[in-house]
C-alpha cells in the first residue's frame, strides 16, 4: 500500500508539473481548434461532439484529484514549514494548528492579529516622531 501511494505521489507531482506548463495549454487549445474546424467535415453530428464532451469530460474528472492531492500535500507542507518556524521563533506556539480550526474561530484571530499590528504599529509611529 504505501509503495502504491508512493507511486501516485509521484505521478501526480509530474502530471500537475505538466499540466502546469505553457506548452500544455497550448496543446490543448490547439486540440479543440482542431476539433472545432473539423466539425464541418463530420456535419456537426452527434458523434463529433460526443468525443469532445467525453473526452474533455474524463479529462477533468481524472485531473480533479491529481491537483488536489497535489495541493493538499503542498498545503500540508507549507503548514509544517509555518509551524516550525513558530514553534523555533518568539510567536505564540497557539497558532500551532490553527489550520484546523472553524471558519469562525479563524476570523476571530485573524481580527485581533490586526488589531496587535496596527497597536504596534501606532506605537511604533509614535516612536519615531
Amino acid at each position: 500500500m504505501k509503495n502504491l501511494q508512493h507511486m501516485f505521489v509521484k505521478f501526480s507531482n509530474h502530471v500537475a508539473e505538466i499540466a502546469g506548463r505553457p506548452g500544455t495549454f497550448i496543446l490543448a487549445a490547439t486540440a479543440i481548434v482542431v476539433w472545432g474546424a473539423s466539425g464541418p467535415i463530420f456535419g456537426y453530428s452527434e458523434t463529433w461532439q460526443l468525443i469532445v464532451n467525453t473526452s474533455t469530460t474524463i479529462v477533468t474528472f481524472l485531473m480533479v484529484f491529481i491537483l488536489q492531492n497535489t495541493q493538499n500535500r503542498d498545503g500540508k507542507a507549507l503548514q509544517t514549514k509555518l509551524d516550525e518556524l513558530i514553534l523555533t521563533s518568539h510567536a505564540e506556539n497557539r497558532f500551532v494548528g490553527v489550520e484546523r480550526l472553524d471558519e469562525e474561530e479563524l476570523l476571530r484571530l485573524s481580527k485581533l492579529l490586526s488589531e496587535r499590528a496596527k497597536e504596534k504599529s501606532e506605537r511604533g509611529a509614535e516612536g519615531s516622531l
